[in-house]
């Protein structure tokens, strides 16, 4: 009886879990928006206080014993630490400057580039069918985009920019964290203080500083709140995403995340009223399908890699 009621209690634990990301990363991408539509706050400020309240967030996790810091050499960690700034400035530039309908799936472009510079740089091979999702995924991005009555060339550009950097972070992450021996959070705590200090010197010369729009402008009381409602947010969401993947597995994540695509697509028309053709929703839906078929593949190849593993002498 004793090990149903621990296994009911992990269950619930796992849940609440999963309830707490599914929330908070769809409140991040609203209240982002919100921030950039009604108040007008520089990005590459509100980066800098992300990257800041995770660092300060960290180290009270790391003072709580919730993760052992690592002595890393800096100089391993720069490209890094500027990569970190770029997708993550670039990405809420696509955010600020498209849909929230464009800007999910210009994300889910993410998957196709990684692939393309696995390949290419580092001589990783994929299967045929794996190589196949990504036409879908890519064919629904460009369908939605061609018929976005909102299309913004500025933004696509961002989003370019975004999906580029973004998938060369998530490689030199795993290739960073194989390499110096850490698990995420550790490397994200040396990250975040070396990308802060990179967008602190970088800012002035982007964005205001003092006076109107600027970070010490004449903000209200609101905009100042949510500004850093946004900062916890975003700390939650990371801390909520290595909770998850330390207590299910990174497939779990990817299948739930999957959920989060769909109600943040749906979310994003309901709350700022942009407008769906039916062209968009048939792209949507072919990069959904795309998206879907790769993870089904992805986990049969893994299945079979392990079972090959397993039945070894």
């Amino acid at each position: 009886m004793a090990s149903l009621a621990d296994r009911v209690q992990g269950n619930g634990r796992i849940a609440a879990g999963l309830l707490l990301n599914l929330l908070v990363s769809i409140c991040i991408v609203f209240l982002n928006k919100w921030i950039y539509v009604h108040h007008g706050f520089p990005n590459m400020t509100l980066t800098l206080v992300h990257f800041v309240i995770t660092w300060l967030g960290l180290y009270i996790c790391q003072k709580l014993d919730i993760f052992a810091p690592k002595s890393l050499p800096p100089s391993k960690l720069l490209l890094l630490a500027l990569s970190f700034c770029g997708f993550v400035v670039f990405t809420n530039l696509s955010l600020q400057n498209n849909t929230i309908g464009t800007y999910q799936l210009a994300k889910a472009m993410t998957t196709p580039v990684i692939i393309v510079i696995q390949t290419l740089c580092y001589k990783k091979t994929f299967s045929t069918k794996i190589q196949l999702t990504l036409i879908p995924i890519t064919l629904g991005v460009i369908l939605n985009s061609y018929y976005n009555t909102k299309f913004n060339f500025l933004g696509m550009v961002f989003a370019a920019l975004g999906v580029l950097v973004t998938s060369l972070y998530q490689v030199w992450v795993g290739a960073k964290q194989h390499e110096l021996q850490v698990n995420s959070m550790q490397l994200l705590y040396y990250q975040a203080p070396m990308s802060s200090a990179m967008l602190l010197v970088a800012v002035p010369f982007f964005e205001p500083v003092f006076g109107e729009g600027g970070l010490f402008g004449p903000w209200s009381i609101s905009a100042l709140l949510m500004v850093l409602l946004s900062g916890v947010i975003a700390f939650m969401v990371n801390l909520s995403i290595y909770w998850i993947i330390g207590n299910t597995s990174p497939v779990t994540y990817n299948m739930f995340g999957h959920f989060k695509f769909c109600i943040t697509l749906f979310g994003g028309y309901v709350l700022f009223k942009d407008p769906l053709s039916v062209n968009q929703g048939l792209g949507m839906l072919c990069t959904l399908f795309g998206i879907l078929a790769y993870t089904h593949f992805k986990l049969s190849e893994q299945e079979v890699s392990k079972s090959k593993l397993v039945q070894r002498p």
